[in-house]
């Protein structure tokens, strides 16, 4: 279904008449099947990206970390003319809106900080505030990236608050969370519970993380819209039928 919505070629109903004997040949010529559907790559105008939607709201106490094991209860699809604006879409399909201002917390594993450096410089230049773990935050100063929230870890006592405080405190608008190791896991785990009891968008992985950034610089130039499918796919005459 997403791949047929997101094309517009009604790939099922094209192999059901495949299926009893018509040719692809056939169905090109009645256009139910678009004239460069021959195995090219077909160039959009738009792009669509698919959202798993998880009820993790329901069960309190779960973590949020995908894994192999996990189902969702459905899914979303975000539509529209940049990837950010159709990420952003998702998002707000899946139930998650993106901030648009605010603080932004992050908590990288340490093969993360290479690349998590783009990540905060997005962020940054978007005007977000950026908190981080001592560790994260020593390592974006070093950069250059300037970190004005030092957060302590999960339950330690100090000056520096921890995640979970802040983000109870409606200090934090946006987590991006990527642990690693038995220690930094167990406190993502309680950052991540904390940011669904708090409906914080919670980030784990640095492809998302890149992905919201695109999303939040996109909607500020470009305001979202909604528009029919049917706008963007008129369909062919033989599904009129």
């Amino acid at each position: 279904p997403f791949v047929a919505k997101a094309t517009g070629v009604p790939l099922a109903m094209a192999a059901a008449r495949v299926m009893v004997g018509q040719t692809l040949a056939d169905l090109r010529a009645e256009g139910l099947l678009p004239e460069d559907a021959d195995g090219r790559v077909r160039v959009l105008d738009h792009v669509s990206v698919k959202e798993a939607v998880l009820p993790f709201d329901r069960f309190p106490g779960v973590d949020t970390l995908l894994g192999p094991e996990m189902r969702s209860t459905g899914e979303v699809m975000g539509v529209d003319r940049t990837f950010g604006l159709a990420f952003a879409k998702s998002q707000m399909a899946a139930g998650t809106r993106l901030p648009d201002s605010g603080t932004v917390f992050l908590s990288l594993a340490d093969r993360d900080k290479p690349a998590g450096l783009e990540v905060a410089r997005a962020f940054s230049a978007l005007g977000f505030s950026i908190a981080a773990t001592l560790g994260t935050a020593g390592y974006l100063r070093s950069a250059g990236v300037p970190v004005e929230t030092l957060v302590a870890k999960v339950g330690e006592s100090g000056v520096a608050s921890d995640a979970v405080d802040l983000i109870a405190q409606g200090k934090v608008q946006l987590v991006v969370n990527t642990p690693r190791g038995l220690g930094p896991r167990a406190d993502g785990q309680h950052i991540r519970q904390a940011s669904v009891t708090y409906k914080v968008p919670c980030l784990t992985t640095l492809a998302a993380a890149r992905a919201a950034a695109a999303g939040m610089a996109d909607a500020r130039a470009h305001p979202l819209e909604v528009r029919p499918l049917q706008d963007l796919h008129p369909a062919p005459k033989s599904a009129r039928r």
